[in-house]
């Protein structure tokens, strides 16, 4: 069986360090390229030793059109990871995004264009396997109480806050919650924040801190109980079960997706 040729944009981050390791050490996938504007135009030395060096190119365009590429995996910043995106996609090379931020917009256009590509995409907030339950289950919840808050932990170098995760949490279980105020009408916040992010009365707060990797909580309220639904990631190793299936998937896939649970049987 020929293996799925794969690039990774991002390599000297934390997930893009785990993406590599996890592409070298898969049978069916081959690491061709990595994409990094510091280091353009040098060599990787993969875990097969100094006989297996992979190119370092400065750009995606001079990676698509120097090598041969199925998938890209990108772990980068928003406004890169847009930019790297549209090229794989006018390339014929199908993303598989964890770089989080895209706003609903940013997806649309995306999609579109992996439309008129015909070329597919993934993009997922989160590749974490357990993530993606606990968002089915909020979901399901959602239909029973109507009252809900999320609480998001991460490490002190995200950039973006809320996460694409719990964004993305908010909007599944705003299709089974009519959007209303929460709390009491006349409430006044004394700090401003400390009710957190407003998602169509959800409240939705975002912890940063050193020690942390990628941690949610979803609390749900009703008359005299509460329910928690909560997901950890330890390690970012955690997350590499679902790019690996991303990147199988993307391979019969001819439009984009947004969020792994799409890609689940």
């Amino acid at each position: 069986m020929e293996k799925i040729k794969v690039a990774i944009a991002g390599p000297r981050g934390r997930m893009g360090k785990e993406a590599m390791i996890m592409v070298q050490d898969s049978e069916n996938l081959e690491l061709v390229a990595v994409v990094d504007h510091r280091y353009g135009g040098e060599f990787l030395t993969t875990q097969a030793g100094d006989q297996s060096q992979v190119p370092i190119y400065g750009d995606c365009t001079a990676c698509f059109t120097s090598t041969k590429v199925d998938v890209l995996v990108d772990f980068t910043t928003p406004e890169v990871g847009r930019e790297n995106v549209q090229i794989a996609l006018r390339h014929q090379v199908r993303p598989v995004v964890g770089t989080t931020g895209f706003t609903e917009d940013n997806i649309n256009l995306l999609a579109q264009l992996a439309s008129e590509q015909k070329v597919g995409a993934v993009i997922a907030p989160n590749f974490a396997l357990g993530a993606v339950l606990m968002m089915k289950f909020a979901k399901m919840a959602t239909k029973y109480y109507g009252d809900i808050e999320i609480i998001e932990m991460h490490h002190d170098q995200k950039l973006d806050a809320p996460s694409g995760t719990a964004i993305k949490t908010a909007e599944t279980m705003a299709t089974e919650r009519a959007e209303h105020k929460q709390g009491h009408t006349d409430e006044k916040e004394l700090i401003d924040g400390a009710r957190g992010a407003d998602f169509q009365g959800m409240r939705i707060h975002s912890i940063r801190l050193p020690g942390l990797v990628a941690h949610q909580q979803v609390i749900f309220g009703g008359t005299g109980e509460t329910l928690t639904i909560r997901h950890d990631s330890f390690h970012r190793s955690s997350f590499m079960t679902g790019v690996k299936l991303s990147i199988e998937t993307v391979m019969k896939l001819d439009t984009l997706v947004y969020g792994l649970e799409n890609i689940l049987d």
